[in-house]
This record gives structure tokens, C-alpha cells and sequence, in this order.
């Protein structure tokens, strides 16, 4: 019964978070609530609950304090400074632009928030693919290339929801997987420069060359119709964006006719026009929080906080604590604006930690009803003996097409806690199942149940189906790549 019960839950579970009858949130309370009485729990269901959500505590401080971290530092202008050296070194050629997409995606996906890291990715590049005419798809599929490997760090959604789900601390599975992390960032680098390279023959064959004179980019020659045809339009692949995205950035559309006369002169041109396109984002130039005078200052501690981070000297949660304190307190002395600052991010920290701590009803009422191990011990009758020592890799292998079909929520919550107490029985840790349940997070980044890359196809005027094109089979290698390198260096191991 118990097995049934266990089961159903998570069908019921999955469906409404994926049917969007209910929110993450509410499902994760209301549900595991009916079918633990069900179970039987009785009265004892509220001592479950709170012991889950006790474990959860540092969970839920750590990304708390993290979103408010790196909320901070773009707030106070310690990216822009990244922005203004990709623009001023990228120029006119592709190849560099493309990896400066790839580095800037890089930099601000560190705040864990993909929606976030989206909308100032396309307000700083996007007006320099339009004047290059380069496809906005490269775009998209870069950005998401990256945002979706950085995706495991602690303090983002799919580390903290295995973190929370298996009761374990976050950086026991982030700290092991930098080997795999590094292997995939190097992956979607490759990916960035062939990219740009193909974005560069691409354009060269359209007509669209660019004259160079004592190392200053000047107007582009248009070759034959190109101009009056849209300049570097590829069959299967749009280069352009549409109104829509045009109304976005500002810029000119490559297509609207006044192509040659909007085009920079040089690349310094190309960097005020860009700059023009951020006001009213993430990096809008006069924007009152911005504190140049406290960039290295900015760039110091957040440097600090990363080293800290990775040599695990002091608990996460804590760490980030002390930087949030040191940040406020020296980027907004006043009171007054240190409370605004703070107030600015509410809405992000409340949805994340009041998820962590609905996930403490399910995790506590499937260990505490016996759900989990009715669960797994069926499992481990169904599962051949000798595909039992491989768990962790299977979790990987099943954590690519899982993600990518149904929410974070109902993979990480309904059924890794299933698959992590089954692979208990071959000796396999949780830990080691936690770390093989991320690496499919490049796939997962791409699926349309994610409101992140939703936003980012919209705000490049980009269709989603051209968009999966690019994207799916490189992302497949990324998670492919990332679970192999796990297993080869021993942090997901085999029984």
C-alpha cells in the first residue's frame, strides 16, 4: 500500500506542477499533506514536517543570502566593467563576440538567477548581433549553453533541491563536481568559438564583409542584393530579430531598410550604441546603485568569497552571510539604503526560500510515513542485480530527458529520493547520487517548462523550435561530457 501511495503521490505531484494546475509551492504542501494521511500519519505528520524543514535550515540561508550577494554586486555596478571590456575588445568579429557572450553569461549566471542573467546578456549583446547582422540564435544557444552548466552551483535551484531532498550539504555535492563543471564550461567554450567561426563564413558568404584600416573597424561593404535582401539571412536560420525585440534593446533591425546607414564605424561606435540599449535593465548606466569608485573593492571580496567557497573553510550559508554584511555595509552605509537594497530582492528570496521550505512537507512525509523505503525496496527487487552497482550513472543518464520534461520540483523532490534510497542498497552514497542528478542541468535549462529561457528567446526575437535546434544535441554533449568526468574522477561513483 505503502508503495502505491508513494507512487501516486508523485504522479499526482508531477502533473500539477507540470499541467501548472498548482504553483511548485503549493503542490509541495498540499499533496505529500492528503497522502500522508492517507498513510496514516495522523497527528505524528507535523513532527515530520518540522524535522525536514529543520534540516533544510541551512539550505534555505544559503541561497537567501547568496541571491542577495550577487544581487548586490550588479546592483553596484562590479559586471559593467566586464560589459564594457567584452564590447571594447569583441570589435566587429564574430568569433569575439561570440565568446564574449559566452564570458559575460558566464559572469553574471553566478547569481543563480537564469532570468536575471538573461536580460542582461541580451541588453548588452544583442544590439552588437544586430549590427553585425550576426544570427540572434547563436545567441540564445550560447547563453543557454552556459546558464544551464553554471546552473549546479550551490546556490542555484537544482544543487539546492538535491541538497534539500537528500538532507545533505550543498557544497558536499558542488565542491567534488568543479572538475566536471570546468570540463563542461570548456565544452561550451568550444561550442562558443565554432559558433563564431561559422557565424564568420556565414556572413563572408552572404556578401558581408567588414574593411579594416590601421586596426580601426569601419563600414561593412555590402556585396549584391545583400543590402536590399536583409544582409545575412541563412536559409533555416534567422539572423534577425523581430519587432518585438527591437523594442527591447532600442537598436535598429538588420532588416528595416536603414541597415548600411545604422551600422558603427568602429568599434568604438559599436560600444556607445550598445551602451544605449541598457537603460531600464540590470545595467542601466545611471542607475543610483552604482558605486564605481568601490569596483576593486567589490571585485576583491567577491573574489575572496569564491576562494572561501571552494577551499571550504567555513559553511556556505555563513560565508555568504559575512560577505552580504560587508557588501551592504560598505556599498550603502546608510541605513536607509541599505534596507532599499534589500527590499529590492525580496521577491526573488521569498519564491526560492519559501520553495525550500514547502520541499521539507514532501521529503519529511515520504521518510516519515516509510513511503521511501517501501519505494525503494520494490525497486531494488525490479532492478537486475547487475545494473544495481551503476545507480548513480543511471540517475545521471535519467536526469537529461527527466529534466528536460518535467519541472526541477518534481525530479529532484519525487523521484531522486527514490532512486538515492535504492542505490543506498548497492553501497552508492546519496551524495554521489546528488552529484550525477546535475549533470543533466545544460538539457534542462533548455526546456520550455523554464520561464528563463522562455524570456530569453522572447527578448531575442528568436522561436523557440530554431532555438532547440541549436541548443539540444550540444547541451546533450555538455551533460554527457559532465557526467563522465564525474565518474572518471571518482565523485560519482559505481558500486
Amino acid at each position: 500500500m505503502l508503495v502505491i501511495l508513494g507512487f501516486a503521490m508523485i504522479l499526482v505531484f508531477m502533473t500539477l506542477i507540470m499541467t501548472k494546475r498548482l504553483s511548485p509551492i503549493l503542490a509541495l504542501i498540499l499533496v505529500p499533506t492528503i497522502f500522508g494521511l492517507f498513510a496514516g500519519a495522523g497527528l505524528g505528520i507535523g513532527e515530520m514536517v518540522m524535522d525536514a524543514i529543520a534540516s533544510m535550515s541551512s539550505t534555505a540561508a544559503l541561497l537567501l543570502f547568496a541571491i542577495i550577494y550577487f544581487g548586490i554586486m550588479i546592483d553596484v555596478g562590479l559586471f559593467d566593467k566586464l560589459v564594457e571590456f567584452i564590447l571594447r575588445i569583441a570589435g566587429n568579429d564574430p568569433v569575439k563576440v561570440v565568446l564574449g557572450t559566452a564570458l559575460l553569461t558566464g559572469a553574471v549566471s553566478l547569481d543563480g538567477d537564469g532570468s536575471t542573467t538573461f536580460i542582461v546578456v541580451t541588453a548588452a549583446m544583442l544590439p552588437i548581433y544586430q549590427r553585425l547582422e550576426m544570427s540572434p540564435v547563436v545567441l540564445t544557444c550560447v547563453a543557454g549553453l552556459i546558464n544551464g552548466t553554471l546552473n549546479i552551483v550551490p546556490w542555484g535551484g537544482p544543487t539546492a533541491r538535491a541538497s534539500s531532498a537528500l538532507q545533505i550539504d550543498a557544497n558536499e555535492i558542488f565542491a567534488p563536481m568543479v572538475p566536471s563543471l570546468a570540463a563542461g564550461l570548456l565544452v561550451c567554450l568550444l561550442f562558443a568559438y565554432l559558433l563564431g567561426l561559422s557565424e564568420r563564413r556565414r556572413l563572408a558568404k552572404n556578401g558581408v564583409t567588414w574593411v579594416t584600416d590601421r586596426g580601426s573597424n569601419r563600414r561593412r561593404d555590402l556585396v549584391g542584393a545583400v543590402a536590399g535582401a536583409g544582409a545575412g539571412t541563412a536559409a533555416g536560420d534567422p539572423t534577425t530579430t523581430s519587432g518585438h525585440g527591437d523594442g527591447q534593446t532600442g537598436a535598429a533591425s538588420a532588416n528595416d531598410g536603414t541597415a548600411a546607414e545604422a551600422r558603427p564605424t568602429s568599434a568604438d561606435d559599436a560600444t556607445g550604441s550598445a551602451g544605449s540599449g541598457l537603460a531600464n535593465t540590470a545595467l542601466d548606466p545611471n542607475r543610483a546603485t552604482l558605486r564605481p569608485k568601490l569596483f576593486w573593492f567589490n571585485l576583491g571580496l567577491t573574489l575572496a568569497v569564491m576562494v572561501l567557497l571552494i577551499i571550504d573553510i567555513l559553511p556556505l550559508p555563513y560565508l555568504f552571510m559575512i560577505g552580504t554584511v560587508i557588501a551592504l555595509m560598505v556599498n550603502f552605509p546608510k541605513m536607509k539604503d541599505q534596507q532599499e537594497e534589500l527590499a529590492s530582492h525580496a521577491t526573488a528570496i521569498i519564491s526560492v526560500v519559501a520553495m525550500v521550505m514547502a520541499a521539507g512537507v514532501l521529503t519529511g512525509i515520504m521518510s516519515g510515513t516509510g513511503m521511501v523505503d517501501a519505494m525503494a525496496e520494490w525497486l531494488v527487487e525490479v532492478i537486475p542485480t547487475s545494473m544495481g552497482p551503476y545507480m548513480a550513472v543511471i540517475t545521471g543518464l535519467l536526469s537529461i530527458p527527466m529534466t528536460f520534461f518535467m519541472s526541477n520540483d518534481a525530479f529532484y523532490f519525487g523521484i531522486l529520493p527514490v532512486l538515492a534510497e535504492t542505490a543506498s542498497h548497492f553501497g552508492i552514497s546519496a551524495a554521489d547520487m546528488a552529484r550525477a542528478s546535475i549533470t543533466g542541468q545544460p538539457v534542462h535549462m533548455q526546456s520550455p517548462l523554464v520561464p528563463a529561457i522562455l524570456l530569453l528567446v522572447s527578448l531575442s526575437g528568436v522561436e523557440l523550435g530554431d532555438h532547440h535546434k541549436k541548443v539540444l544535441w550540444r547541451a546533450l554533449i555538455v551533460a554527457l561530457v559532465m557526467l563522465a568526468v564525474g565518474v572518471a574522477v571518482g565523485v560519482i561513483g559505481i558500486g
